[in-house]
């Protein structure tokens, strides 16, 4: 903590120096308003409303472990010289609200995603391993239900339309187009529940898909809360979800992205369960990002793994 601290009092010297050379803050030399995204959801939506008409940064790299996000001192710059800021606003970047202390954000717009949905708090259901800490958070991943990605969207439109009122209604009717496909997504995962065997999911893995199963009904058994910073399950939390897989019949295991994958080779290798990836879009690999993956492809691929799991 006192490295960070002294970290952002050398940088608040050292700003004003280090972009002196007549790039206004909040815009690029062409003009574009400059926006920092933390993660990779705040990164497409911007992107997907926006376009070419803004000077984007996404903080987390590529292929990161989200959770443990630190800083550098060039993520600050880019922080303090940005029109329009967005980031989850949840514990993991805690160290957004602290770096945003330090400078002066009165003519920055920004977003915290959570404020855009309702947030719940993170569970500890039958089999999973128990937090060490009392406290549980807030669960951070709300995009994981696509309704929740839809406020999250025009939350993000509201900001760029402020920040850059010329083209607010180009941003508008992106963000309007942009929510119609989130709709649309929806309406197939909910068709897919609808249609299904069963209402249970098993995830050999941590689980950051709170909001997804509440959206649809869904239960879910998984090894850890979506947030935990463990990765090694005891033998009595593998143990059981063997157990619930063999007694409810269940045909897939799920694992997340950037995992090691261990624990659903060991569930799927005692099981039989096939074992698929169900991609929250906390983050994604360097090769996609370089490929533009986007977040409604990402998603669209959840849908039929889904549906041969509740099959």
């Amino acid at each position: 903590m006192k490295r960070f601290i002294f970290m952002v009092i050398m940088l608040s010297l050292s700003v004003r120096a280090l972009f002196a050379g007549g790039e206004k803050e909040g815009a690029d030399k062409s003009g574009k308003p400059q926006v920092v995204a933390v993660n990779f959801p705040a990164y497409d939506f911007a992107r997907q409303i926006a376009g070419d008409q803004i000077n984007l940064t996404m903080l987390l790299p590529p292929g990161a472990e989200s959770h443990s996000l630190e800083p550098t001192p060039r993520d600050i710059i880019k922080i303090k010289n940005c029109a329009v800021l967005i980031y989850t606003g949840g514990e993991s970047d805690e160290w957004v609200d602290r770096i945003l202390k330090s400078m002066d954000v009165s003519k920055k717009k920004i977003v915290r995603m959570m404020e855009a949905v309702d947030p719940v708090k993170e569970e500890i259901v039958e089999g999973m391993e128990k937090e060490k800490e009392e406290n549980i958070a807030y669960d951070e991943h709300i995009w994981t239900s696509p309704k929740n990605a839809v406020r999250i969207v025009r939350a993000i439109a509201n900001a760029l339309c402020e920040a850059d009122a010329a083209n607010a209604v180009f941003f508008r009717k992106n963000a309007e187009s942009y929510a119609a496909e989130l709709e649309k997504l929806d309406a197939e995962f909910q068709a897919v529940v609808n249609s299904a065997k069963r209402k249970i999911i098993i995830f050999g893995d941590r689980f950051p898909f709170r909001y997804f199963t509440d959206a649809y009904g869904l239960k879910y058994y998984a090894a850890f809360p979506g947030c935990s910073t463990e990765t090694e399950p005891s033998a009595a939390t593998v143990a059981f979800l063997i157990n619930k897989i063999r007694a409810e019949k269940i045909p897939v295991v799920f694992y997340i992205e950037l995992s090691n994958e261990k624990m659903a080779d060991t569930i799927a290798a005692e099981t039989g369960a096939k074992k698929l990836i169900f991609h929250s879009c906390h983050n994604i690999t360097k090769r996609d990002f370089d490929r533009g993956v986007t977040f409604l492809e990402i998603q669209k691929a959840n849908v039929p793994r889904l549906r041969e799991a509740l099959q």
